[in-house]
């Protein structure tokens, strides 16, 4: 690696960091002012307690989500400097190229691209977890966040024929009423089980005023219960389709569990599939952002640093904007997730590549 490229790094990196130091505690301050409220509304609160399963988590949260505005911040500044103390000129007459200056800018990049690519599919869903339970649990009574009853639940369980209802289910205690399994060989129903109540505990299913019907060609055979206890492939959880849920699941889980979602014939999945897709979207907005920012401030400007922060930090308010006006466009039943989470990203690109080819001129 040349000595420019081990400057630039340097640079690249410290200034990124000190924007990420300076960005989470103004975070951190106004998050404190909204919620110390609800924090002493609780006398089993502890501070200690606070830190572990709030801001611990908190800060890996808006870490990653600053990435991208820490990111073009830092290089806007420590470019525009460069340009001001006319260094950049000083490497151009040494005959470097703008595709050779914007080299380490890149490597910079694909660093903070996999670091944010593996903590977006892994880190921060698990953070979330954790801080998403501490907020159910003692900042919020919105019922989006504590939804524990559930009705008309239709299941496709498999690709076998198997799909189970049920009329009303209670997530807290983990039971139900009117609970009916079928099973089918094609069209026609070979297998039938209904049952007034169903209770799950230990991964069985206690259900409780049963009739089995079996349906043959010429005949069917009826047969009632008390009481039996079976088996089914899901779980009370599987109940609940909630936007927040995503967030909490790392990639591999997410993905599963949308597959295994569309097998039961859940319609809308989109807002899964938008959290799944934007993991990796965020991330590679590094590589855009990085050359639309040194293509915008390697030159000397009239007006200095303020003028290049102004174009630089208008441009990014809109890339942010743009990508959560998508975000939620995406989670509609009909539109196209993938390609909605990933406009801001194209339309960008394209940004980047005229910036780019001007800059090389």
């Amino acid at each position: 690696m040349k000595i420019l490229d081990k400057y630039i790094l340097k640079k690249y990196f410290t200034s990124f960091f000190f924007t990420i130091i300076l960005l989470i505690p103004i975070a951190i301050a106004i998050d404190i002012s909204e919620k110390m409220s609800k924090f002493l509304a609780h006398d089993d609160l502890s501070v200690y307690q606070i830190i572990k399963e709030h801001y611990l988590n908190f800060v890996i949260f808006y870490t990653n989500m600053f990435m991208p505005l820490a990111l073009f911040i830092a290089i806007v500044m420590f470019v525009s400097k460069m340009a001001k103390n006319t260094e950049i000129i000083a490497i151009t007459s040494g005959g470097i190229s703008f595709p050779r200056f914007l080299r380490p800018f890149l490597i910079g990049s694909t660093i903070i691209f996999f670091i944010a690519l593996y903590a977006n599919h892994f880190v921060v869903p698990n953070a979330n977890k954790v801080s998403e339970a501490f907020f159910r649990k003692y900042l919020t009574k919105n019922p989006k966040y504590n939804k524990t009853y559930v009705k008309d639940i239709n299941l496709q369980l498999d690709d076998n024929g198997n799909y189970v209802y049920i009329k009303n289910f209670n997530i807290k205690n983990n039971s139900g009423s009117y609970f009916s399994f079928e099973h089918f060989d094609g069209k026609k129903l070979k297998y039938k089980l209904t049952a007034r109540n169903i209770k799950y505990t230990d991964s069985t299913y206690e259900l409780r005023n049963v009739k089995k019907r079996y349906v043959f060609k010429d005949k069917d055979i009826i047969e009632k219960m008390p009481k039996m206890d079976t088996i089914f492939d899901f779980k009370p959880k599987d109940l609940i389709y909630v936007d927040y849920l995503a967030k909490e699941m790392s990639s591999p889980a997410l993905y599963k569990h949308i597959k295994k979602s569309e097998k039961r014939g859940i319609k809308n999945l989109n807002a899964y599939r938008v959290e799944l897709y934007k993991r990796t979207s965020l991330p590679f907005s590094a590589f855009i952002l990085s050359i639309i920012a040194v293509a915008l401030t390697h030159k000397k400007k009239r007006g200095g640093t303020g003028i290049n922060l102004a174009i630089g930090v208008s441009l990014l308010f809109i890339y942010v904007f743009f990508m959560k006006v998508t975000e939620v466009m995406g989670a509609s039943a009909t539109s196209n997730a993938f390609l909605l989470v990933w406009i801001p990203n194209i339309l960008y690109s394209i940004i980047a590549i005229y910036l780019y080819y001007n800059a090389k001129k």
